[in-house]
C-alpha cells in the first residue's frame, strides 16, 4: 500500500530530508507503508553527489543544500511540484535502472495527460520537451527544454528523494545554476508551454499515472 501525502505551503529542505530518512527507515523495518510525498519548497538550490562547483553561478542568490541524491545542481521553488518517492525495492525488484525508467515513464505519462510529449535523452537526466520553434544551439543541435528532474537515493533498497515537475515556477531562478550540469538547453514549465495547469491538476494526473507506471505487482 502506498500512502499519498500532500503538504500545503512551503516545506523547508532540511525538514523534508529528515522526514524522508525517517520514513525510509520505518519502511525498511516494516513499520510504515511506502509513501509518495508531494511538496513545494522555498527558493533553493541543491547539490547532488556529482555537483561541480563551477555550475553554481550565483552562490549567494538562494540557500544551497548539499544533497545525498544522485545528480548535480537543481533548483526547487514555489510553483514546482516535488514528489518524494519512498518505495521499497526489496519488494519491487532490486533493479535501479528499471526503477529509474519507471520514474521517467511516470513523468512522461503524466505530461501526456496535458498533451505534452516528454522525452528522455541518453546522458541527460530528466524529461525534455523538443522546442522546434526556438533557434537551434550554435552547433546546430535542436533546442530542447527541461520540464522535469529526477534524482534518487537508495538506503537498504528503500528509495527517497524523487522527481520534480515545473508547473509555474519563476524560470529566471534557474539561471543561478547550470541545471544538472547541462549547458545550452533551457528550462520550461507547464504554464510556460501555454497550459493553464494548476498544482491540483498535476497532482491528480500524477496519482493516476503512477498506478499505470507502477502497476506491476511488487515481488514477494
Amino acid at each position: 500500500m502506498v500512502e499519498w501525502i500532500t503538504t500545503p505551503g512551503l516545506t523547508g529542505y532540511e525538514e523534508a530530508v529528515a522526514f524522508m530518512e525517517a520514513r525510509a527507515a520505518a519502511i525498511h523495518a516494516g513499520e510504515a507503508d511506502e509513501a509518495i510525498w508531494l511538496v513545494e519548497h522555498p527558493p533553493l538550490y541543491t547539490a547532488g553527489t556529482s555537483a561541480k562547483a563551477a555550475d553554481l553561478l550565483t552562490p549567494n542568490r538562494f540557500p544551497v543544500h548539499k544533497s545525498a541524491r544522485g545528480g548535480q545542481y537543481t533548483y526547487h521553488g514555489p510553483g514546482q511540484r516535488v514528489a518524494y518517492v519512498m518505495l521499497d525495492l526489496n519488494q519491487r525488484g532490486r533493479d535501479v535502472r528499471a526503477f529509474v525508467q519507471r520514474l521517467e515513464h511516470w513523468v512522461i505519462d503524466t505530461l501526456a495527460e496535458f498533451g505534452l510529449h516528454g522525452e528522455i535523452r541518453e546522458g541527460r537526466v530528466g524529461v525534455w520537451l523538443p522546442r522546434p520553434e526556438k533557434p537551434p544551439l550554435p552547433d546546430g543541435t535542436p533546442r530542447e527544454d527541461k520540464i522535469a528532474a529526477i534524482g534518487i537515493r537508495l538506503r537498504k533498497w528503500v528509495s527517497f528523494h524523487g522527481i520534480s515537475i515545473n508547473v509555474e515556477p519563476d524560470l529566471g531562478h534557474f539561471s543561478g545554476i547550470v541545471p544538472c550540469g547541462i549547458a545550452g538547453h533551457g528550462v520550461t514549465s507547464l504554464v510556460d508551454m501555454g497550459l493553464p495547469v494548476t498544482m491540483d491538476d498535476l497532482d491528480v494526473a500524477l496519482k493516476r499515472s503512477f498506478e499505470r507506471a507502477f502497476a506491476q505487482s511488487p515481488a514477494r
